[in-house]
Protein backbone atom coordinates (compact mmCIF):
# COMPACT_ATOMS: atom_id res chain seq x y z
CA UNK A 1 0.00 0.00 0.00
CA UNK A 2 1.22 3.22 -0.72
CA UNK A 3 2.05 5.65 1.68
CA UNK A 4 0.49 9.37 1.08
CA UNK A 5 2.61 12.14 0.37
CA UNK A 6 0.42 14.58 1.60
CA UNK A 7 0.67 15.43 5.33
CA UNK A 8 -2.83 17.04 5.69
CA UNK A 9 -4.60 13.98 5.14
CA UNK A 10 -4.95 11.73 7.83
CA UNK A 11 -6.09 7.93 7.64
CA UNK A 12 -7.71 7.59 11.27
CA UNK A 13 -10.45 4.69 12.71
CA UNK A 14 -13.66 6.02 13.55
CA UNK A 15 -16.56 3.80 13.75
CA UNK A 16 -18.67 6.85 12.87
CA UNK A 17 -17.07 8.41 10.20
CA UNK A 18 -17.40 7.82 7.01
CA UNK A 19 -15.71 5.19 5.09
CA UNK A 20 -13.30 7.24 3.23
CA UNK A 21 -10.55 9.34 4.56
CA UNK A 22 -11.52 12.55 5.53
CA UNK A 23 -9.19 16.02 6.16
CA UNK A 24 -9.25 17.03 9.95
CA UNK A 25 -9.01 20.69 8.74
CA UNK A 26 -11.97 20.36 6.78
CA UNK A 27 -15.19 21.72 8.51
CA UNK A 28 -17.85 20.42 6.51
CA UNK A 29 -16.56 16.66 7.27
CA UNK A 30 -16.84 17.50 10.93
CA UNK A 31 -20.46 18.77 10.79
CA UNK A 32 -21.22 15.33 8.86
CA UNK A 33 -20.27 13.29 11.21
CA UNK A 34 -21.93 15.26 13.74
CA UNK A 35 -26.26 13.60 13.38
CA UNK A 36 -24.28 10.19 13.56
CA UNK A 37 -22.81 10.99 16.88
CA UNK A 38 -26.46 12.80 18.43
CA UNK A 39 -28.08 9.72 16.66
CA UNK A 40 -26.26 7.26 18.65
CA UNK A 41 -26.32 9.63 21.78
CA UNK A 42 -30.51 9.63 21.04
CA UNK A 43 -30.61 6.24 21.13
CA UNK A 44 -28.38 5.81 24.23
CA UNK A 45 -30.92 7.80 26.40
CA UNK A 46 -34.11 6.46 24.94
CA UNK A 47 -34.28 3.57 27.05
CA UNK A 48 -36.86 1.66 26.94
CA UNK A 49 -39.45 4.31 28.26
CA UNK A 50 -40.37 2.43 31.30
CA UNK A 51 -40.27 6.15 33.86
CA UNK A 52 -43.26 7.41 32.41
CA UNK A 53 -45.38 4.38 32.42
CA UNK A 54 -44.31 3.68 36.21
CA UNK A 55 -44.58 7.20 37.48
CA UNK A 56 -48.25 7.25 35.90
CA UNK A 57 -48.96 4.10 37.31
CA UNK A 58 -47.99 5.21 40.44
CA UNK A 59 -50.23 8.32 39.64
CA UNK A 60 -53.29 5.91 39.01
CA UNK A 61 -52.75 4.00 42.58
CA UNK A 62 -52.35 7.22 44.48
CA UNK A 63 -55.60 8.54 42.95
CA UNK A 64 -57.56 5.36 43.62
CA UNK A 65 -56.55 5.18 47.36
CA UNK A 66 -57.70 8.34 47.55
CA UNK A 67 -61.00 8.00 45.91
CA UNK A 68 -61.53 4.81 48.01
CA UNK A 69 -60.77 6.43 51.39
CA UNK A 70 -62.50 10.03 50.76
CA UNK A 71 -65.63 9.28 48.68
CA UNK A 72 -68.57 8.48 48.84
CA UNK A 73 -68.89 11.77 50.05
CA UNK A 74 -70.85 11.11 53.13
CA UNK A 75 -72.07 7.59 54.51
CA UNK A 76 -75.36 8.03 56.64
CA UNK A 77 -75.09 4.88 59.42
CA UNK A 78 -78.29 4.14 62.04
CA UNK A 79 -76.96 2.89 65.42
CA UNK A 80 -79.35 0.89 67.18
CA UNK A 81 -79.27 -0.04 70.63
CA UNK A 82 -81.57 -3.12 71.59
CA UNK A 83 -82.80 -3.73 75.11
CA UNK A 84 -82.59 -6.66 77.00
CA UNK A 85 -83.01 -9.97 75.19
CA UNK A 86 -82.15 -13.92 74.95
CA UNK A 87 -79.18 -13.90 73.14
CA UNK A 88 -80.25 -15.93 70.70
CA UNK A 89 -83.02 -13.26 69.68
CA UNK A 90 -82.62 -10.06 68.65
CA UNK A 91 -86.57 -9.17 69.11
CA UNK A 92 -86.31 -6.05 70.94
CA UNK A 93 -87.70 -1.98 70.91
CA UNK A 94 -84.52 0.46 70.39
CA UNK A 95 -83.86 1.91 73.59
CA UNK A 96 -81.32 3.87 71.73
CA UNK A 97 -81.70 5.22 67.80
CA UNK A 98 -78.62 7.27 66.80
CA UNK A 99 -78.24 8.28 63.28
CA UNK A 100 -74.90 8.68 62.36
CA UNK A 101 -73.28 10.58 59.35
CA UNK A 102 -69.57 10.66 58.67
CA UNK A 103 -67.97 12.80 55.79
CA UNK A 104 -64.47 11.37 55.43
CA UNK A 105 -62.99 14.68 52.90
CA UNK A 106 -63.62 17.16 55.83
CA UNK A 107 -63.41 15.13 58.05
CA UNK A 108 -67.03 15.31 59.79
CA UNK A 109 -68.88 12.83 61.40
CA UNK A 110 -72.17 13.94 63.43
CA UNK A 111 -74.53 12.13 65.60
CA UNK A 112 -78.04 12.89 66.47
CA UNK A 113 -79.92 10.81 69.11
CA UNK A 114 -83.88 10.18 68.53
CA UNK A 115 -85.97 9.74 71.75
CA UNK A 116 -87.17 6.42 71.56
CA UNK A 117 -91.31 8.00 72.09
CA UNK A 118 -91.17 10.23 69.17
CA UNK A 119 -94.63 9.31 67.46
CA UNK A 120 -94.00 8.63 63.65
CA UNK A 121 -95.70 6.57 60.63
CA UNK A 122 -94.50 3.42 60.53
CA UNK A 123 -93.95 2.16 56.95
CA UNK A 124 -96.58 -0.74 56.67
CA UNK A 125 -97.83 -0.19 60.05
CA UNK A 126 -99.30 3.11 60.78
CA UNK A 127 -98.12 5.65 63.82
CA UNK A 128 -96.63 4.77 66.85
CA UNK A 129 -93.22 5.00 68.65
CA UNK A 130 -90.45 5.10 66.65
CA UNK A 131 -88.85 2.35 68.64
CA UNK A 132 -91.23 -0.33 68.01
CA UNK A 133 -90.39 -0.24 64.23
CA UNK A 134 -87.92 -2.44 64.79
CA UNK A 135 -89.84 -4.67 67.39
CA UNK A 136 -92.75 -5.17 64.92
CA UNK A 137 -90.37 -6.14 61.98
CA UNK A 138 -88.07 -8.85 63.91
CA UNK A 139 -91.21 -10.14 65.17
CA UNK A 140 -93.17 -11.04 61.73
CA UNK A 141 -88.90 -12.18 60.25
CA UNK A 142 -85.74 -12.63 61.87
CA UNK A 143 -83.32 -9.98 60.69
CA UNK A 144 -86.22 -7.40 59.03
CA UNK A 145 -85.82 -5.11 62.21
CA UNK A 146 -82.83 -3.06 61.50
CA UNK A 147 -84.09 -2.40 57.42
CA UNK A 148 -87.50 -1.27 58.76
CA UNK A 149 -85.91 1.22 60.87
CA UNK A 150 -84.05 2.49 58.51
CA UNK A 151 -87.08 3.08 56.47
CA UNK A 152 -88.63 4.46 58.97
CA UNK A 153 -85.78 7.11 59.12
CA UNK A 154 -85.86 7.47 54.97
CA UNK A 155 -89.89 7.91 55.55
CA UNK A 156 -89.64 10.63 58.07
CA UNK A 157 -86.91 12.30 58.75
CA UNK A 158 -85.88 12.19 54.92
CA UNK A 159 -82.15 11.30 55.69
CA UNK A 160 -80.96 8.65 53.00
CA UNK A 161 -79.38 5.78 55.27
CA UNK A 162 -78.19 2.58 54.04
CA UNK A 163 -76.08 1.16 56.86
CA UNK A 164 -77.11 0.18 60.11
CA UNK A 165 -75.44 -1.23 63.54
CA UNK A 166 -76.97 -3.04 66.12
CA UNK A 167 -75.80 -3.74 69.70
CA UNK A 168 -77.92 -5.64 72.28
CA UNK A 169 -77.12 -4.35 75.83
CA UNK A 170 -75.34 -7.20 76.85
CA UNK A 171 -73.25 -6.91 73.87
CA UNK A 172 -72.31 -3.21 75.12
CA UNK A 173 -71.46 -4.69 78.74
CA UNK A 174 -69.28 -6.67 76.87
CA UNK A 175 -66.98 -4.54 74.75
CA UNK A 176 -66.77 -1.90 77.73
CA UNK A 177 -65.15 -4.22 79.69
CA UNK A 178 -62.90 -5.47 76.85
CA UNK A 179 -61.58 -1.95 76.65
CA UNK A 180 -60.79 -2.02 80.02
CA UNK A 181 -63.85 0.02 81.17
CA UNK A 182 -64.68 3.78 80.26
CA UNK A 183 -63.30 6.76 81.66
CA UNK A 184 -65.70 9.86 81.40
CA UNK A 185 -65.68 13.75 83.70
CA UNK A 186 -68.88 15.20 84.64
CA UNK A 187 -69.43 18.45 84.24
CA UNK A 188 -72.83 18.14 86.96
CA UNK A 189 -73.65 15.41 89.47
CA UNK A 190 -75.51 12.58 86.79
CA UNK A 191 -77.39 9.48 87.67
CA UNK A 192 -75.84 9.01 91.27
CA UNK A 193 -72.27 10.32 90.84
CA UNK A 194 -70.76 13.79 91.44
CA UNK A 195 -69.39 16.15 89.67
CA UNK A 196 -65.76 15.05 88.11
CA UNK A 197 -63.39 12.28 86.62
CA UNK A 198 -65.27 8.75 86.83
CA UNK A 199 -64.01 5.25 85.44
CA UNK A 200 -67.29 2.88 84.69
CA UNK A 201 -66.91 -1.06 84.29
CA UNK A 202 -69.44 -2.72 81.30
CA UNK A 203 -72.35 -3.01 84.30
CA UNK A 204 -72.15 0.46 85.58
CA UNK A 205 -71.98 2.01 82.01
CA UNK A 206 -75.05 0.39 81.03
CA UNK A 207 -76.53 1.66 84.21
CA UNK A 208 -75.41 4.88 83.85
CA UNK A 209 -76.79 5.74 80.52
CA UNK A 210 -79.71 3.34 81.30
CA UNK A 211 -80.50 5.63 85.17
CA UNK A 212 -84.35 6.40 85.35
CA UNK A 213 -84.58 7.98 88.90
CA UNK A 214 -85.24 11.77 88.23
CA UNK A 215 -84.19 11.71 84.82
CA UNK A 216 -85.86 11.40 81.17
CA UNK A 217 -85.16 10.16 78.13
CA UNK A 218 -83.37 13.07 76.99
CA UNK A 219 -80.96 12.83 80.16
CA UNK A 220 -80.74 9.69 78.83
CA UNK A 221 -79.89 11.10 75.15
CA UNK A 222 -77.10 13.07 76.90
CA UNK A 223 -75.57 10.23 78.94
CA UNK A 224 -75.55 7.93 76.15
CA UNK A 225 -73.79 10.04 73.91
CA UNK A 226 -71.10 10.66 76.86
CA UNK A 227 -70.31 6.98 77.10
CA UNK A 228 -70.22 6.73 73.15
CA UNK A 229 -67.62 9.75 72.77
CA UNK A 230 -65.51 8.27 75.90
CA UNK A 231 -65.20 4.91 74.31
CA UNK A 232 -64.40 5.86 71.28
CA UNK A 233 -61.37 8.40 72.99
CA UNK A 234 -60.45 5.60 74.89
CA UNK A 235 -60.20 2.93 71.95
CA UNK A 236 -57.76 5.31 69.58
CA UNK A 237 -55.58 5.94 72.78
CA UNK A 238 -52.67 4.52 72.25
CA UNK A 239 -52.55 3.25 75.64
CA UNK A 240 -54.75 0.85 74.71
CA UNK A 241 -53.80 -0.56 71.62
CA UNK A 242 -52.63 -3.83 73.16
CA UNK A 243 -56.50 -4.28 73.78
CA UNK A 244 -57.39 -3.97 70.40
CA UNK A 245 -57.43 -7.62 69.53
CA UNK A 246 -59.42 -8.87 72.08
CA UNK A 247 -61.65 -5.49 71.54
CA UNK A 248 -61.86 -6.13 68.17
CA UNK A 249 -63.12 -9.80 68.51
CA UNK A 250 -65.78 -9.38 71.26
CA UNK A 251 -67.00 -6.38 68.95
CA UNK A 252 -67.29 -8.79 65.93
CA UNK A 253 -69.24 -11.03 68.54
CA UNK A 254 -71.75 -8.38 70.11
CA UNK A 255 -72.39 -5.92 67.10
CA UNK A 256 -74.67 -6.61 64.17
CA UNK A 257 -74.08 -4.38 60.62
CA UNK A 258 -74.72 -4.81 57.60
CA UNK A 259 -71.21 -2.20 56.92
CA UNK A 260 -68.99 -4.00 54.09
CA UNK A 261 -65.42 -4.91 55.46
CA UNK A 262 -64.26 -2.80 52.81
CA UNK A 263 -65.82 0.24 54.13
CA UNK A 264 -64.24 -0.38 57.91
CA UNK A 265 -60.70 1.28 57.02
CA UNK A 266 -62.13 4.62 55.06
CA UNK A 267 -65.15 4.98 58.28
CA UNK A 268 -62.00 4.08 60.94
CA UNK A 269 -59.28 6.79 58.55
CA UNK A 270 -62.55 9.51 59.27
CA UNK A 271 -62.57 8.83 62.72
CA UNK A 272 -59.17 9.05 63.81
CA UNK A 273 -58.90 12.41 61.76
CA UNK A 274 -61.86 13.71 63.40
CA UNK A 275 -60.92 12.77 66.72
CA UNK A 276 -63.38 11.64 69.76
CA UNK A 277 -63.50 15.42 70.63
CA UNK A 278 -64.04 16.48 67.12
CA UNK A 279 -67.45 14.62 67.05
CA UNK A 280 -70.56 17.02 66.59
CA UNK A 281 -73.24 15.74 68.93
CA UNK A 282 -77.24 17.11 68.54
CA UNK A 283 -80.75 15.35 69.82
CA UNK A 284 -83.74 15.78 69.34
CA UNK A 285 -84.43 17.84 71.61
CA UNK A 286 -87.69 19.11 74.05
CA UNK A 287 -87.83 22.38 72.29
CA UNK A 288 -88.32 20.18 69.31
CA UNK A 289 -91.23 18.32 70.60
CA UNK A 290 -94.52 18.29 72.07
CA UNK A 291 -95.67 15.89 74.92
CA UNK A 292 -98.80 14.11 74.57
CA UNK A 293 -100.57 11.24 75.21
CA UNK A 294 -102.25 8.42 73.30
CA UNK A 295 -105.54 7.68 73.86
CA UNK A 296 -104.92 4.68 76.08
CA UNK A 297 -103.10 7.39 78.58
CA UNK A 298 -99.38 6.28 76.84
CA UNK A 299 -97.12 9.38 76.76
CA UNK A 300 -95.45 10.57 72.97
CA UNK A 301 -93.93 12.77 71.76
CA UNK A 302 -94.90 15.01 68.96
CA UNK A 303 -92.24 16.14 66.57
CA UNK A 304 -92.08 19.80 65.19
CA UNK A 305 -90.86 19.14 61.91
CA UNK A 306 -90.34 23.00 61.63
CA UNK A 307 -87.43 22.89 63.83
CA UNK A 308 -86.22 19.82 63.19
CA UNK A 309 -85.84 19.91 60.21
CA UNK A 310 -82.80 23.14 60.52
CA UNK A 311 -80.72 20.59 62.45
CA UNK A 312 -81.40 17.56 59.79
CA UNK A 313 -79.74 20.30 57.09
CA UNK A 314 -76.84 21.39 58.79
CA UNK A 315 -76.10 17.44 59.66
CA UNK A 316 -77.14 16.17 56.62
CA UNK A 317 -77.80 18.89 54.42
CA UNK A 318 -81.46 17.18 53.91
Amino acid sequence: MTRSKNPSVTQRYDPWAPTQPVEASNPLSRQARTPARLQRSHRRVSGCGCTPFLSGAMLGLIILLLVYLLAPLRTNILLLGIDYTPPEHAVGRTDTIILATVIPLKPYIGLLSIPRDLWITIPGYGENRINTAHFFAEASQAGAGPLKAMETIRANFGVDVEYYLRIRFDGFRQVIDAMGGVDLVLPEPMAGYPAGALHLNGNKALAFVRHRLGSDDFFRMERGQMVLKAALKDALHPRNWRRLPVLLYTASRALDTNIPVWQLPRLGLALLRAGADGIDNHTVSREMVTFATTSDGASILLPDWSKINPVLFEMFGQ
